[in-house]
Formats: structure tokens, C-alpha cells, sequence
């Protein structure tokens, strides 16, 4: 069947912007050709995308619409006459004779049934391609010329060919017309004669006579074997970096890596600024020894085959590395001419937000939870975590920090080993920050752990007292990452902390909030505390509402690696046939009581009677309550939370039999109301374990 070929040619489009743009031009694609019939799935379509252009081909499209049948209802038999002319009109029918009639259920009524051949498929995609273009949504856009459309960068062509040949149409851009072309250009430099193409193979083809590599994957794994190897031919390995290849993908049609040489007189600067300024500044790999320590080699792709094999472009660019690294020393020299400590100061001058004081307010608040948190870590020096919270975010007043923020925390620990801060201290500044995201390292020393918390909590109450909290989508202050890196600190290092305490405390840290709203405060973090561990645990098998489940004990549950423990407990007796059965008499249970509260307007929270036990099977539902309570409660106590589980499993039975033979709505009203007393307590009693009515399935 039929090939397409669209390609929309532009100036260069942002790095960051293409692999978005190809995925969008596919969905609109897949849309508009969804809703004009034809049946062909968003991922029937291949994308392509580089600096210079945006293309789309689809397989197997047919030449024409499919045919349609169309239909249109009439008036009911024995209409007046006006009606039925009407209707003919509409319709297009010459008389009733062409109409059929059918029985509605309501009455006999005239349908008008018409086939209509379906178009050219050309003459859809003079439709859609311009529509495409025209609602094309970029992050950035701008206007050029005499043209009104927006567009990322000036659009210079719309190539677009069905089964060989060149569609007839033009996309208006406000203010001129653009015809559909099947010719498109090569490399800007070496190749940028106009060719045409018939197909999307011999569009390939051409294009990479032309210095032009189609695929961005293809791009992206050239950039990296080729980098690899010139870093091979030195003895040496290149430093992985997937962003930065991405990246570089985007920015060259025609990837030629060359190996450049850093000049020695830098190496006497820490590795993470050499590395960072060749990443940020000029988008260079950096090459590694076997022990991998930064190498004084770099790799610098170009877009360009040159004669001379590439040297001149090197020369270039060592003499414009030499230039940035004399930029990035020049602050490393000045900053280290002031200690760490004398820096904290200057953090006074920084807001951290409106309403919550300056970075130096904030490392004071956390050099004092610091300390607090360290009475609750093993093997914390409560006046090292101090020491290590209140310089953490000093390196932030640094020449090399303002240049490059990535390296904050990084920066810290080198200046704190100069300064002959304790390791331990430095440490913690450059690991406070950690984790980042679910894949990045936990901090595991006692003094970092309570440094990053003590961080990350400050943040999460100040917010929170602020009500700057996240909604929907939204979330500018990056908090649910600060919870979600709070959780992974407080069970990965088996913190036992109540968090509600901590909260409180956080929060009573900041002198001008309103004292008397320290617990709403703590209880609100805690809820999204709750939220974020359901999300972190699904990828662990702990379904959202057993945690929810586990959060809702009397009395609240705000101890992670307990509850974590009794989350795992139940999921093992959920998993049992007793455990599924006794939730459903639970369940079973708890909405005979709703109903009945509700309608009787009291609650049955109080003991069952056991002098107006009228039946066998209420003493010893009754019986096994009470034993299955002095069993748990020592267990729980314990922390012994698959045991208490299994203590449960004992009310299985006389619970089946108590519903099975007793009727709770009893005639006699003291009777009816002794039986959901006796309900209550199964209630209460496993309550007590988990608050099973947020259980669902």
C-alpha cells in the first residue's frame, strides 16, 4: 500500500525540544488521520527528528477514505407535507421512494440512507498537514518575516509525498503561503543543494549521502561508540553521561567526535568543576582513567568533516576550553581565600522565600533540628551534625557555585576539607542533598543522614505552614522530592522517629509562626507524608490502601519502619483464606453498625453484655474477642505484628458461625442493641491492628 512522507524543515530546533516535538507531530498525525477514517494506530507512525527537521512516514496508508454510509431521520409516516419536503430537501432525496421506513419502537419514521464515496487521501492531508503545523505547541515559539504563525524557529519547508509523487497544498502562515514541496536540503555546509525525494528509503538514503544521520538513536549510539573509541586510542574510557549525549544528538546533524587535550595547568582543580564547565559551557565529554580519575582529554563532537581530519576544530576548541577553565579557576583561587565559616554570614543576604527568612535563618533552623535528630540516630555526634548543618549551605555565597549550582554541597566539601573541618563534616555537606531522585544514593553516616533530613523537613513544615502546598500537577518548590527523599532517609537507614513530634518541632523552629498551629501543621505534612509513601511502596508490592490502612491506627501511625512491618504483616494475612474471609465479615460487620448508628442516631462503641447473650454463638464470638484482644495487645506492644496477625485468624471461625445462625436486628430492642455492641468490638479489636475499612477489593 501507499507510503507518506511528511518532513517539516525549520532553523535549528532546541535540543531540549525534539523529542517532544517528534511524539506530538506523531499524535496529531495518528489524530488526524483517526478522525478522518483511516485506521491507523499512533504507533503505525515512525518519527524522526534533528537540529534541522521534524519528520513523520506511515506505511501502508490507503489511497482513498474508506466509503461511508450516512443517515439521517425523517418525520413519522402520515407527516404533513411540509415536514416530508423539508426532510427531502435535507437530505437530498428526490421523493419518499428513495427513503426507507423503519419501526422505531415509537412509530414508523422515514430514514434518508446514502453512501458517500470516500475522498482522496490526498486531499485529507492538504487538510491535515496544514492544520498539524498550524497547532503545533512549542515550550517557545516565535514570528518571522511577513508571517503571523509561530513556529520554533523560522520554518523554511513543508515537504510532503504520498505513493511517490508530491501532494498539492500549502499551509497559510498568516501572512503568506508555503506550498507543499517533495524536495528537502543536506547538511547546511557540506551538502545543502535541494534534492527530491520519492520515499521515505530514498529520502534516508540521500540524506546521508547529503551528511545527514535521519535516526537521533542512530545519532545518539554513533556519538557514543565513536567517542569511546577515541578515548580508547589514549588508554582511556569516557565518563557516561546519557543526558549529554541526548543532548549533543540534538545538535549536530552529522556527528564527528575528535579528541582534544585539556591543558595540565588545570588539572590542579577539582575534577567536578573541569567536568561541569566542559558540560555546561561546551557540551564536551570528559575522559576517564581505568581508575577513574578525570584524564586531561576531552571529546568535543562537531557537525563538520573537515580535510585536515578535524584539527583545526580541536586547536579551536582547546583554545576556547583554555579560556572557560581560566574563568572556573579564577573562582576556585578567590574562594578559597575565605573559610567556609566566614561565608555562613553571607547567607543573610539570600532569600530562601517570602515568609520563610533568609538562607541564613534556614541553616540555622536546620543546625538546631540537626542537633535534635541526632539524639535520635545511633552513633550521631549531636555537635558534629550541628557543626556540619549550619555550614552546609554556605558554599551557596561561592564564585564557583554562582557559576556552576549543580556543584553545590560538591564545592562545601572541598572548601570544609581546606577550612580542616572533621571528614565526617564535610561529608555531610556534600551528601545533604542526597537522595535526589529514587535512583540516587541514600546517605548513610549518622551526621549526613541528620543533616539531610533535618533539610528536607524544614523545608516540608515551612512550606506547609505557608499553605505554598502542591496541587495537581503542580509542584514548584519540588516538596513531594523532598518527602519522598525524606522517606527513603528515614527506611533505608531504619530510622524509629515520630514524625508527628519532629513536625512539631520543625515548625516551632520558625519564631514568628503561630504556636497554637503546630500540630494542624504536623498532622498536614504527615497526611502528605502518607500520600507520598503510598507512591514509593507500590513499586514494592504494598498496595496504596494497606498503607492507608496501617497510617489510620488508633492513635495514629507515624513511625515508618513500624509501620512499614505491619503493613508487610497484613498483606500476608490478606493473602491467607482467613484473613480474605474475616475481611469481608468485617466489612460485613462494620455496615450493619453504619446503617444502624445512622438510623438509631447513637453509636454502639460500648461492651456487649454477655447476661443478654441469647445464643450460643454470641458468648463465643464474645469469648474469642476477649482472648484474641489478651493475645494481640502484648504482641503488638512487641512489635510482633505477623503474630498478632495470626491471633486474628482465631475469629474466623465464631464469626462466621455468629452471622451464619444470629439475626442482629432482633425484635427485642435490648436484644438488637447488645448484638452491635457485640460488633463494635470485633471492630474496635481489629482496629486495633490495622483500620480495615480503608482495605479495598
Amino acid at each position: 500500500m501507499p507510503e507518506l512522507l511528511i518532513e517539516l524543515r525549520s532553523e535549528e530546533i532546541p535540543a531540549r525540544m525534539q523529542r517532544r516535538a517528534a511524539e506530538q507531530l506523531r499524535e496529531r498525525l495518528a489524530a488526524g488521520l483517526g478522525e478522518n477514517g483511516f485506521a491507523i494506530s499512533k504507533d503505525a507512525i515512525r518519527t524522526f527528528v534533528g537540529p534541522r527537521r521534524l519528520a513523520a512516514v506511515v506505511a501502508d496508508l490507503p489511497a482513498a477514505q474508506p466509503d461511508r454510509t450516512v443517515e439521517r431521520k425523517g418525520p413519522r409516516v402520515g407527516s404533513p407535507q411540509g415536514a416530508i419536503d423539508g426532510f427531502l430537501k435535507a437530505s437530498g432525496l428526490k421523493s419518499l421512494d428513495d427513503a426507507e421506513q423503519r419501526d422505531s419502537g415509537k412509530g414508523v419514521f422515514y430514514f434518508a440512507v446514502q453512501r458517500q464515496p470516500g475522498r482522496a487521501t490526498t486531499t485529507v492531508l492538504a487538510e491535515i498537514v496544514p492544520a498539524i503545523v498550524r497547532a503545533f505547541d512549542w515550550p517557545k515559539s516565535m514570528r518571522w518575516a511577513v508571517y503571523g504563525q509561530r513556529w520554533v524557529r523560522p520554518l523554511h519547508a513543508v515537504l510532503c509525498v504520498f505513493e511517490g509523487r508530491r501532494v498539492e497544498g500549502r499551509v497559510d502562515l498568516g501572512g503568506g503561503d508555503m506550498a507543499f514541496t517533495d524536495q528537502t536540503v543536506g547538511h547546511r555546509f557540506l551538502a545543502p543543494q535541494p534534492f527530491a525525494v520519492t520515499s521515505f528509503a530514498e529520502y534516508a538514503e540521500k540524506l546521508e549521502a547529503a551528511f545527514v544521520m535521519v535516526d537521533a538513536d542512530d545519532r545518539k549510539e554513533y556519538i557514543k561508540r565513536i567517542a569511546g573509541q577515541r578515548a580508547g586510542e589514549e588508554g582511556l574510557q569516557l565518563r557516561a553521561d546519557e543526558a549529554l549525549v541526548e543532548e549533543v544528538a540534538g545538535l549536530v546533524e552529522w556527528p564527528v567526535p575528535l579528541l582534544g587535550r585539556i591543558d595540565e595547568a588545570f588539572m590542579s582543580v577539582p575534577p567536578e568543576i573541569l567536568m561541569t564547565s566542559m558540560r555546561t559551557h561546551q557540551k564536551y565529554f570528559s575522559c576517564l582513567r581505568l581508575d577513574d580519575s578525570l584524564a586531561p582529554r576531552f571529546v568535543v563532537v562537531s557537525n563538520m568533516e573537515n580535510a585536515d581530519g578535524g584539527r583545526q576544530v580541536v586547536l579551536g576548541n582547546e583554545r576556547v576550553l583554555k579560556a572557560r577553565l581560566s574563568d572556573a579557576r579564577f573562582f576556585w583561587d578567590q574562594d578559597r581565600k575565605r573559610p567556609l565559616g566566614e561565608r555562613v554570614i553571607d547567607l543573610g543576604a539570600i532569600l530562601f522565600y517570602q515568609g520563610l527568612g533568609t538562607m541564613a535563618e534556614k541553616a540555622e533552623r536546620i543546625a538546631r533540628l540537626a542537633r535534635h535528630l541526632a539524639q535520635k540516630i545511633a552513633d550521631c555526634d549531636a555537635a558534629v551534625a550541628e557543626r556540619a548543618a549550619r555550614l552546609a549551605k554556605a558554599d551557596l555565597t561561592t564564585g564557583v557555585v554562582g557559576e556552576f549550582p549543580e556543584l553545590q554541597g560538591i564545592m562545601g566539601r572541598y572548601y570544609a576539607q581546606l577550612d580542616g573541618e572533621p571528614p565526617v563534616v564535610s561529608e555531610a555537606i556534600a551528601e545533604h542533598y542526597a537522595p535526589k531522585g529514587p535512583d540516587d544514593r541514600c546517605p548513610t553516616a549518622p551526621v549526613s543522614v541528620a543533616v539531610a533530613l533535618a533539610d528536607r523537613i524544614d523545608t516540608l513544615v515551612g512550606f506547609f505552614a505557608i499553605d505554598e502546598k502542591p496541587t495537581g500537577s503542580k509542584d514548584p518548590f519540588a516538596l513531594r522530592r523532598a518527602a519522598l527523599g525524606a522517606i527513603r532517609l528515614l527506611l533505608e537507614n531504619r530510622l524509629r522517629i515520630p514524625l508527628l513530634d519532629l513536625f512539631e518541632h520543625a515548625y516551632r523552629l520558625y519564631p514568628d509562626f503561630d504556636k497554637t498551629k503546630a500540630e494542624s501543621v504536623a498532622r498536614a505534612v504527615l497526611d502528605f507524608f502518607a500520600d507520598r509513601l503510598k507512591v514509593h511502596l507500590r513499586d514494592q508490592g504494598l498496595k496504596h490502601d494497606l498503607v492507608a490502612a496501617v497510617f489510620a491506627v488508633p492513635g495514629g501511625e507515624d513511625d515508618l519502619v513500624r509501620l512499614i512491618a505491619r503493613g508487610e504483616a497484613l498483606k500476608q494475612f490478606l493473602s491467607s483464606e482467613d484473613g480474605a474471609n474475616l475481611l469481608t465479615a468485617y466489612r460485613r460487620a462494620a455496615n450493619i453498625l453504619r446503617i444502624e448508628e445512622k438510623k438509631d442516631g447513637q453509636r454502639y462503641d460500648r461492651l456487649a453484655d454477655p447476661r443478654r447473650f441469647a445464643m450460643n454463638e454470641e458468648a463465643r464470638l464474645h469469648q474469642a474477642v476477649i482472648e484474641v484482644g489478651s493475645r494481640a495487645d502484648p504482641l503488638l506492644a512487641d512489635e510482633d505484628f505477623s503474630g498478632a496477625m495470626e491471633a486474628l485468624a482465631d475469629l474466623r471461625s465464631p464469626v462466621d458461625d455468629f452471622f451464619d445462625r444470629v439475626t442482629v436486628n432482633a425484635d427485642e430492642a435490648e436484644l438488637r442493641a447488645n448484638r452491635l455492641c457485640l460488633l463494635s468490638q470485633i471492630r474496635v479489636g481489629m482496629d486495633a491492628i490495622a483500620d480495615f475499612s480503608k482495605i479495598e477489593g
